[in-house]
């Protein structure tokens, strides 16, 4: 694996708890990843998600857009997000690395934090923008702010527009894979791990192109129906965090033990919490045909293989969850509007396209679909490399 390009650890002086920053590669100066917090965040787990940030910037990159990708990095700071001390933690790292979010870092919101928290961090942190170094190679600076700004006011049935973008990507990966396999999506049973952003927007979306969610699990256990839940009504009663008032659990409804999911009675699943959660100890209660990452790094790497080996497949988390990202860069390129039909429009086109293309080299190759993802990412990063360089 090659050496990230910058790879820092913070130590707060008041908590003494760490923030980590990893900077896997520049293009045109300029790089993306999210900003995650979470107990138990570690050094090596952020070099991960950078490196993955680095092939989902690969991955989407079209000649033909305005969107120039990105290189790759990531931020996280080990702390419970619901902690007491998280906000003011989260502003003095913010301090901390200024320098690189003012000259080359552009981050948002990720695992156990909102954009709007980010926002509200950053602006107390002295920043214009957590995304303000990328400005510089926007045409019309003024005018691409002002389209991100009118995507993120945008709410469809009570969801914001950046919550769904995520999660439409996340159901045309798994639709695609349901389309080359010849199988409906009427009696097609699925189950959510985690009903926050990314999972709570895939189940929407799932259960109106026909499949049937029959279980979801967030912080206080898994909620499963056989006969299908009512997304819509769990979507409605969640709180911050995706738990979901119980309140508003039907008669046919039942609790079960937090993992329950992984056995579901289901053919696809889809993890949408935290990373590592399917071991090779786990993955043996795992029936379904196909595991869709909405998550970062979900599925451990000698799990995946035993699964590979039952004839389970896993569609990989660099693909799969990197709609949003790609939404962001859509919008403020200019390769969309803020309108919602534009934007699932062109989410829907272009993730279909990307897993298409993942699925058919897979099968070429006769290789796993993320050795597949690896291979067009190594393609394709050279090009970018050559073309746009590092630096300028």
């Amino acid at each position: 694996m090659a050496t990230p390009l910058l790879s820092l650890t913070w130590t707060d002086d008041v908590t003494s708890r760490q923030g980590f920053l990893v900077i896997d590669r520049l293009v045109r100066g300029v790089c993306s990843g999210g900003l995650r917090m979470r107990e138990g965040c570690t050094l090596d787990e952020v070099t991960g998600l950078a490196r993955g940030m680095s092939m989902k910037e690969a991955l989407h990159y079209d000649p033909e857009g305005r969107y120039i990708p990105l290189g790759g990095a990531k931020g996280g700071i080990d702390c419970d997000p619901r902690d007491p001390a998280a906000y003011d933690l989260l502003v003095r790292y913010l301090r901390a690395v200024r320098p690189y979010v003012e000259s080359f870092w552009t981050t948002g919101e990720d695992l156990g934090l909102s954009q709007d928290l980010v926002d509200r961090a950053a602006a107390e942190a002295g920043l214009v923008s957590s995304i303000q170094a990328v400005y510089p190679l926007l045409d019309d600076e003024v005018a691409a702010r002002r389209r991100l700004a009118d995507a993120f006011a945008v709410e469809v049935d009570g969801i914001g527009l950046d919550e769904l973008v995520g999660g439409c990507g996340v159901a045309e990966s798994a639709l695609t894979a349901l389309d080359r396999a010849g199988v409906p999506y009427a009696g097609t049973r699925v189950a959510v791990q985690g009903l926050g952003t990314m999972g709570g927007a895939t189940a929407r979306f799932l259960t109106r192109a026909g499949l049937t969610v029959v279980a979801v699990a967030d912080l206080k256990g898994t909620v499963a129906n056989p006969a299908g839940l009512d997304i819509e009504s769990l979507l409605a009663a969640r709180d911050a965090y995706g738990t979901v008032d119980r309140a508003a659990l039907r008669p046919g409804d039942r609790e079960l033990p937090g993992d329950a999911w992984l056995s579901a009675d289901a053919e696809v699943l889809v993890p949408a919490a935290v990373s590592y959660t399917v071991d090779t100890v786990n993955q043996e209660r795992i029936t379904a045909r196909w595991i869709v990452e909405a998550a970062n790094m979900p599925v451990l790497p000698e799990a995946e293989a035993l699964l590979a080996a039952r004839g389970i497949t896993v569609l990989p988390d660099v693909v799969v969850n990197s709609g949003t990202n790609a939404w962001w860069w859509w919008t403020l390129f200019g390769d969309i509007g803020p309108d919602p039909a534009e934007a699932f429009a062109h989410t829907r086109r272009s993730m279909r396209a990307l897993t298409e293309r993942l699925l058919s080299r897979a099968e070429a190759d006769g290789t796993t679909p993320r050795a597949a993802a690896h291979a067009i990412a190594a393609d394709r990063l050279p090009v970018i490399a050559e073309r746009y360089g590092r630096y300028r």
